[in-house]
């Protein structure tokens, strides 16, 4: 049990969480959607938002701003959560448009602003959950899509319920954050999803 409690954590880590989105859409889209664009897009969004933050990760940790990828005190999270929060203003400007691709170009909004409410907590001294803020967003996502294009993915929700628990357990058993930091952080991660559907659906 404890092995599987964290297996939570890194399979289900914050960085992924984007690219899930992008894959989630993909995969559920009844749109016809060229398979190279997919590619180019889903490629764009795996560099940005997972490639680019692990090199920064060691670039940071060699100039002792960080000391693991853990982030464990408030301190430790204000530059990556700016670097963050840059990175998916450059999706929303140059991978996703507003006209073409609305739920992504939204989802991606909402992502931002949820990382804008963590780091302005971390500069308030408030630690949450970044990782119940991912997969709360991918949920709740995952939620609007089916409710857009009329499909049943009430399965798969489930699923998604279950992670969103998987990594709760995850995240107390390891001593990582309390009750509070993870319901912040679901609602977090859930509010600009629920927000940016006015724009799209």
């Amino acid at each position: 049990m404890n092995h599987f409690l964290r297996l939570g954590s890194y399979l289900l880590h914050p960085l992924l969480m984007p690219l899930l989105g992008v894959l989630l859409y993909y995969i559920f889209t009844p749109r016809y959607v060229d398979l190279e664009l997919v590619r180019a897009k889903v490629f764009a969004v795996a560099i940005i938002t997972l490639i680019i933050p692990i090199i920064f990760f060691f670039l940071l940790k060699s100039l002792g701003i960080i000391d693991s990828i853990h982030l464990k005190t408030t301190k430790e999270r204000k530059v990556p959560l700016m670097i963050q929060c840059l990175l998916f203003l450059v999706i929303i400007k140059m991978v996703f448009d507003p006209y073409e691709t609305p739920e992504l170009y939204y989802f991606f909004v909402g992502t931002l602003f949820s990382a804008i409410a963590a780091l302005l907590l971390v500069i308030l001294k408030v630690k949450v959950s970044l990782h119940q803020i991912g997969i709360a967003g991918a949920t709740m996502f995952l939620i609007v899509l089916s409710v857009h294009f009329k499909i049943n993915v009430l399965m798969w929700i489930s699923v998604f319920f279950f992670f969103n628990g998987w990594v709760a357990s995850s995240r107390l058993h390891m001593n990582s954050h309390n009750y509070l930091e993870l319901i912040i952080g679901f609602f977090i991660g859930l509010i600009p999803q629920v927000i940016m559907v006015n724009f799209w659906l």
